[in-house]
Parts: structure tokens; C-alpha cells; sequence
């Protein structure tokens, strides 16, 4: 889950801030379809796109309680079958909210194993509002992304906070100026529908599912709505959906301190480590100076394109590395630019990967995407008093990553459209077996929520990675790979509680 700063994959004022009284109201509790609405009956007509995909799209209803009224064209991807074994299709959701189901698939579908390509096709979809959806969620400009990730989130004066503020009364302005119509239909609560929609014009009787990040929240919400529906579904990288706005904060800022504590571990044991070889709490020192330093005194950019790569823009390229632990190396060599040559052009790349910041300055629209799914999912205090409380917990829990992940998510409390509806745990009561999958030192979705949902879903069963990085499966650990594609083919779990090394 990207929600911090917006994607905090990542998954972020003295002055009480009230709900636009001329906004349209939040539809996330969506009513649940008859399956005797028009969009039931469709069926995707499909066409080569390369590579032996073949590419189509399906229609929903803007609102389901007016399931004849504007609909939104989402586009489809599939990789076919191979070998004759075919029992139905695998749909995929990489996370985000905002990533691109479509982009996931043509990237990974053949890294699926060969048994689950036997067996189903790879079927990959762009959410509402995300991707070549359409219409797609789009609020503001490149420079004005850029002007809220350069934003200093460890304000420490007045001025500072009301910088914070500004950026983020901007966003939720602009998206309230430009999609007032989309805005209030983006969150989980109609995607877990439109997945309905999407089965069912698939023609399969049950949902086959891998979902990762976010895309455990989606699974989850689905599996919660058309338990009956489900035929395996596959939650890597799990969010509680029982917590809070300000609980998913604090927790995920821990979780972000964790991996940087294995990740400062790992460092010190190496002698080219540019934090130090000695101790890793006086590594994590040394990386909490180059925050504070960079603060006061930017890196060089040597990109050139005139962004400021300040704290907020280095602590964005650190908490990028830590997705994957393959990544390690580069942050090493990025740290080690940065601390002897004053050098944050790594670091800058690194972040750009995340928000998907293109090289001509432009975003792809998940950044946006994320914000407006995140802001309606939830319901975000409305008092900057209660931000400020909220950011000075999350410093004390999370010394490096709290702030940062807290104020990342201010947008959302001027959001135009809110749910105010008190999170409740899932329990997909009628459902078959459904596989929750965390990582022990996952920065971006703590271990906990895997703990969690696993346990409150009455078919839940968890498997363990006691490993780094995020989410587990497509990491190439045989035991979580042979667990999961046994349980995709033939709906069997593993043993509970399985703990892969």
C-alpha cells in the first residue's frame, strides 16, 4: 500500500476545516448489484495487442444505485491459457491504490509459475480512475506534484505548516474543480463491485484473485461483499481493514522504520557501508543527520530539471529502496553520493520510480489516483489540531519516517468528499479458503495487519515470509511460491501459520 506522501507505497491548521457543503455526498457504501443489471450481461470482445495478449475493456455504472445511468469504461488485459488446462482466468491487482493492473500484467503475467498458466489465463484491469481508465483521476500538473513532494514534512514553524497546508488545500481543490462528478465513486467500496462486473464478463463462476498491497484491501472488500463468489483468493502485502486513517499512518510509519533498521543492519556489516561500520542505531543516526541536514542544505540535483532535493525529497528516495530488498545495493551508492559528494540525484531517481515521475517532468496519474481512492476510503479528521497530535505520535513511534507519513495524507483533510463511515473488520462469512500473505519486516504494510486480517476473516489463513521488502510472493522464495500455486490451482491452503525463510 502506498500511502505516504500519496503513495504511502507510499502508500501523505490552527484552524478547524469544515466539509464543502456543495459537494456531492461519498458513495462508499455502494449497494450491492442484483446481477440482473445490464452490465452483467456483457462480454469482453477481445483483441490482439502483442506480445500474445489480447486486450478489451467492460463497462460499469458511475453509481450502482442508478445502474443504468453514466457508466466508466474500464480497460481489460489477458494472457491466454496455454496448454489446454484451462479452468478460468487469474485477475491481478499490483496495489497503489492507483497502480495499473493492466501495466502489472504486462510485466508479470509470465513470471507467473507454469502451472497457474496452464490453468488460467493472466488477467490484469485498470481500477476506476486509474490507469487508461476512463475517466481517469486527474487533478493537477507536473510542477504542482512537484511542489507537493518538495514540501518540507517536518515543519517546525508556523510557516512551514502553512506551506503543508496551502499544497494540500490546492490538491483537494483542484481535483474538486476538475472531476466533482468522479470524485465521490472512486473508493474500494465501487471497485469491489466493478471486480464483480469484470467475473462475471469473464465468465467465471467463482473469483480467482492475487492481489498485493492495497489490492489485499480491494480482495478483502470483495470477498466481504460476494463471499459466494469467491473461488481463491490470494491477499500479499494484507491491510487491517479494521484500523483507522491515523492508525494505517503511525503504523506504516513503524513499519518504515523497521526496514530501515534491517536495512542499517545489513549496511554496517559491510565495509563500503556510507553510514558507518559501527553499531546500526549509530547508522540510523547518521541517516537521521543527513534528513536533518538536508533540511537546512539541499543535495545537488543533478538531474537539472530545478527540483529541491531537500528532506522530504531524500526521505522519499530512502523509503523507495526499501520496497525491495534488491534494491539495497542502490540505496548504499545513493547514501554514499549523497553524504561524501552532497550528490542526491540517485536518491531523486529512486523516488521518481515510486510516484512514477516521468523524465519530461510529467506523472502517470497513480499519484493522483492514490490520494482520491485513500481520501474516500477513510474518514480524516477535519482539525489540523488533530494532524498536528496525530504527526507528534507518529514522531515519537517512528523517529525517521513519522512525520513524513503523516503530513503526506494532509490533502485528505480538506478532501471534497469523505466517508464518514467507522472502519469495521472483515469477516467474509460463506467463503472459501482465502490465502493472507505478510512479510515480517514489510516497511509499507506491517506484519501486524497480515496478522489481522488473517484472523478476522472466517476462512483466513496466514502464510509467513520472515524476510524484507514488500509483500512476498513474485520475490522467488520457493516456499511461498509452491504454497501459493498449489493454492491458486487447487483451492487448498497451506497449514496454517506457515512460517517460509
Amino acid at each position: 500500500m502506498k500511502k505516504f506522501r500519496t503513495v504511502s507505497v507510499l502508500a501523505a491548521a490552527a484552524i478547524v476545516v469544515t466539509a464543502c457543503t456543495d459537494a456531492p455526498k461519498s458513495t462508499a457504501s455502494a449497494p450491492t448489484p442484483s446481477g440482473s443489471t445490464p452490465v452483467y450481461a456483457q462480454h469482453i470482445s477481445w483483441r490482439d495487442c502483442g506480445n500474445g495478449f489480447q486486450c478489451g475493456s467492460i463497462h460499469v455504472p458511475l453509481d450502482y444505485a442508478h445502474p443504468t445511468g453514466r457508466l466508466l469504461t474500464l480497460p481489460v488485459i489477458r494472457l491466454p491459457a496455454e496448454g489446454g488446462q484451462r479452468r478460468g482466468s487469474l485477475v491481478l491487482n499490483p496495489g497503489g491504490p492507483g497502480g495499473s493492473g493492466v501495466e502489472f500484467a504486462r510485466g508479470s503475467a509470465r513470471s507467473f509459475g507454469p502451472d497457474l498458466r496452464r490453468n488460467f489465463d493472466i488477467v490484469g484491469f485498470d481500477p476506476r480512475g486509474v490507469g487508461q481508465s476512463r475517466p481517469p483521476v486527474r487533478c493537477l500538473t507536473g510542477k504542482q506534484l512537484d511542489k507537493f513532494f518538495e514540501t518540507d514534512t517536518s515543519p517546525t514553524d508556523q510557516a512551514q505548516l502553512n506551506g503543508l497546508v496551502d499544497v494540500s488545500k490546492m490538491w483537494a481543490d483542484e481535483c474538486k474543480t476538475r472531476i466533482p462528478t468522479l470524485l465521490p465513486y472512486v473508493g474500494t467500496a465501487n471497485a469491489a463491485h466493478d471486480m464483480d462486473v469484470l467475473r462475471a464478463a469473464l465468465g467465471d463462476k467463482g473469483l480467482t484473485y492475487y492481489g498485493a498491497s492495497y489490492g489485499t484491501y480491494l480482495g478483502a472488500y470483495y470477498a466481504q461483499e460476494f463471499p459466494k463468489h469467491v473461488r481463491a483468493l490470494v491477499l500479499d502485502g494484507a491491510i487491517d481493514p479494521k484500523l483507522g486513517a491515523d492508525e494505517i499512518n503511525i503504523e506504516q510509519a513503524k513499519g518504515f522504520d523497521t526496514a530501515t533498521r534491517s536495512f542499517a543492519a545489513d549496511c554496517v556489516k559491510t565495509k563500503d557501508c556510507p553510514l558507518g561500520t559501527g553499531s546500526t542505531d549509530a547508522a540510523l543516526d547518521r541517516l537521521s543527520q543527513l534528513f536533518e541536514q538536508t533540511r537546512q542544505k539541499p543535495l545537488h540535483n543533478g538531474l537539472g530539471d530545478g527540483r529541491t532535493v531537500n528532506n522530504s525529497m531524500v526521505e522519499l528516495g530512502v523509503a523507495a529502496a526499501l520496497y525491495n530488498k534488491q534494491t539495497w545495493p542502490v540505496l548504499k551508492l545513493a547514501l554514499r553520493s549523497a553524504i561524501d559528494q552532497n550528490d542526491g540525484t540517485t536518491l531523486l531517481r529512486l523516488g521518481d520510480l515510486l510516484i512514477e515521475r516521468n523524465k519530461d517532468g510529467s506523472y502517470s496519474n497513480q499519484t493522483e489516483a492514490n490520494m482520491a481512492i485513500n481520501c474516500i476510503d477513510k474518514p480524516y479528521d477535519r482539525d489540523l489540531a488533530a494532524w498536528q497530535n496525530q504527526a507528534d505520535r507518529a514522531k515519537k513511534a517512528a523517529p525517521l519516517f513519522g512525520q513524513f507519513v503523516v503530513w503526506g495524507t494532509l490533502p485528505c483533510g480538506y478532501w471534497p468528499v469523505q466517508d464518514n463511515t467507522k472502519p469495521v473488520a472483515f469477516t467474509a462469512n460463506g467463503a472459501k479458503p482465502i490465502l493472507v500473505v505478510g512479510t515480517t519486516r514489510d516497511p509499507a504494510t506491517p506484519y501486524k495487519w497480515a496478522q489481522g486480517l488473517a484472523s478476522q476473516l472466517k476462512s483466513g489463513v496466514l502464510l509467513s515470509l520472515d524476510g524484507d521488502g514488500h509483500t512476498a510472493y513474485l520475490q522467488g522464495n520457493p516456499c511461498i511460491t509452491t504454497a501459493v500455486d498449489r493454492y491458486l490451482v487447487t483451492g487448498t491452503p497451506p497449514r496454517k501459520n506457515t512460517m517460509c525463510r
